[in-house]
Parts: C-alpha cells; structure tokens; sequence
C-alpha cells in the first residue's frame, strides 16, 4: 500500500531540502522509503544510494541524474516520470522501465 511517510526523512523530501536529507544520510539516520509516494517530488541531487525503495511510486518524479545502482526497486512504478542520465540496476530489464514509464506498471526484477 502506497503510503506518504511519516519521518523527518520523508518530510525532507517532500520539501524539497535535499541537502539537509543527504547530510542527514551521512550522519547516520535511518531512512524507510518502502511503499512511498514520491509523486512530482524534485529528487535530483538526493542520495537514495543503497536504500529499499521497494513499491514506490515515482509518478510525475524528477530523477534526472540519479544513480539507483544500487537501491532495490522491486514494484516501483515511474509513470511519467523524469529519468534522463539515471542508472538502474542491472536486474532490471529497459523494457520493465519502459512499460513502467509509459504505463505505470509495476518493476519486476530478475533473479
């Protein structure tokens, strides 16, 4: 269930203050951005490196940039959103980001 999260962390992202949430990630806070809805959220910039994202939804979303290599995307959706220069991991195939863009479906990864 998509869910707008109730953290300082989330909060920071919604308010578009990227630098005070990639600090905050340097100092050590936890982050919990499974199931949240990052819908027309300006990400660029945010060090979501590493971090579980899985079943977010990106709809509308500015990615641009971003390095995802390493985040777990399983069930995300980027309906229309922004991903220009953005690196996805290895286990997802361009057709699942494709049919996600273009249709919001949901990211299969491949074992």
């Amino acid at each position: 269930m998509l869910e707008e999260k109730q953290s300082e962390m989330y909060d920071l992202l919604q308010s578009d203050r990227v630098e005070e949430f990639n600090k905050a990630r340097e100092e050590g806070k936890k982050v919990d951005l499974t199931n949240a809805k990052f819908r027309a959220f300006d990400l660029k910039g945010a060090n979501l490196n590493g971090l579980n994202l899985s079943g977010a939804y990106f709809k509308n979303a500015d990615l641009r940039g971003m390095d995802l290599r390493d985040c777990e995307l399983e069930g995300c959706s980027f309906f229309n959103a922004k991903i220009s220069g953005v690196y996805f991991p290895a286990n997802i195939t361009p057709e699942e980001i494709s049919l996600s863009l273009a249709h919001g479906t949901r990211i299969r990864v491949s074992r």
